[in-house]
C-alpha cells in the first residue's frame, strides 16, 4: 500500500499494490471504507462481484474507488469498448504476452508448497497471425494464450498435488493449456527474475452496404510489467481526487473517468496541443 498524496495531512488517495487472490477481496472493501482508493485488481471472473464490494465500502464510507486501473484491465479495457462502439459490426480479440503475468505469478505463489514461481504468458503465434490478418474468428481463451508456469518447490512439498492446484485454479489457470515446470532456486534466480510483458487487442470487422474489412489494433511491448503498471495507475489516482473534490462518490472504473481527468496538463493545453 502507497499514500500517494496528502493534504493539510489528510489522506488523499492510497494505492493499493496487493495481490488480487487473496489480498485485494478483503482488503479493498475495508481501507476503501475510510479512503479514497485506486487499485489494478485483475482477476476477471470475479470482477462484478469485487465491483459490488467496492461499491458498498465506498458508498458507506463516503469516499470513492477506482479498481482494476492497470493495463489489463485498464488500458486494455478502454480499447475493448472503444474498439467495440467504432468498429460495431466485428469480434474482438486479446492475446497476451509473451511475458510474465504479475496477477497469475502472485496466485502461484499462493498455492501451499511453492517457494518461489513465476507464470509466463504465451500468445499461440498461429492464431494471433490470423487475426492480425483480418481473419474474424471466435476464440476460446484456450486458443489465444498458453500459460506456463516455473516453480521452485519447497523441500519436502508434494510437486503432484502443485501441479494439480495450479492447473485446476478457477478462472486464472482451469481455462487455459497450462504447463508447469520445476526448476532449483539457483536456475529460477538466473532465467526467471525479469519481468517483461505486453499484449495485443484487435478487433476485426466490416463497415458499409459492401462489407468491407477494417481491422483496429492496440498494442503493448513492455520491459518491465510492474514499472509501467504503477505508471498506467498513477493518473488514476490524479483522477480519483479530482473527482471526489468535485463531490463525487463510489466505486469506479477506467470506463467512468474522462481522458481529461488523467492528465496533469489543463483542458485548454490538452485542446491546443492534443485534440
Amino acid at each position: 500500500m502507497i499514500i500517494l498524496q496528502t493534504t493539510n495531512g489528510k489522506i488523499d488517495v492510497l494505492m493499493l499494490c496487493n495481490g488480487s487472490a487473496t489480498d485485494l477481496p478483503s482488503q479493498g472493501p475495508e481501507l476503501a471504507s475510510m479512503f479514497c482508493t485506486i487499485d489494478s485488481y485483475d482477476n476477471h471472473g470475479e470482477m462484478s462481484n469485487y465491483f459490488a464490494a467496492m461499491n458498498e465500502a465506498t458508498t458507506k464510507g463516503g469516499t470513492l474507488s477506482v479498481i482494476a486501473t492497470g493495463w489489463d484491465p485498464g488500458i486494455f479495457s478502454i480499447n475493448r469498448v472503444l474498439f467495440e462502439s467504432f468498429l460495431a459490426d466485428g469480434t474482438t480479440n486479446f492475446f497476451y504476452g509473451p511475458g510474465v503475468s504479475q496477477g497469475h505469478s502472485e496466485a502461484v505463489r499462493a498455492v501451499d508448497g511453492v517457494k518461489k514461481g513465476v507464470q509466463y504468458t504465451i500468445p499461440v503465434d498461429e492464431n494471433l497471425q490470423k487475426v492480425q490478418n483480418g481473419e474474424i474468428l471466435d476464440l476460446t481463451p484456450r486458443e489465444k494464450q498458453l500459460r506456463h508456469c516455473v516453480i521452485v518447490a519447497e523441500e519436502g512439498a508434494d510437486k503432484g498435488v502443485i501441479e494439480k492446484t495450479i492447473k485446476e485454479m478457477p478462472n486464472y489457470f482451469e481455462p487455459y493449456n497450462t504447463i508447469v515446470d520445476f526448476v532449483d532456486e539457483e536456475e529460477f534466480i538466473k532465467n526467471h527474475s525479469s519481468m517483461p510483458h505486453g499484449g495485443f487487442v484487435i478487433r476485426t470487422g466490416f463497415t458499409g452496404a459492401e462489407r468491407n474489412p477494417e481491422t483496429m489494433e492496440f498494442s503493448l511491448k513492455l520491459a518491465k510489467n510492474p514499472e509501467f503498471t504503477a505508471s498506467a495507475m498513477l493518473p488514476y489516482a490524479r483522477a480519483a481526487k479530482r473527482m471526489y473534490d468535485n463531490g463525487d462518490r463510489g466505486a469506479k472504473t477506467v470506463f467512468d473517468i474522462a481522458p481529461a481527468l488523467l492528465s496533469p496538463k489543463s483542458h485548454s493545453e490538452l485542446v491546443k496541443e492534443l485534440l
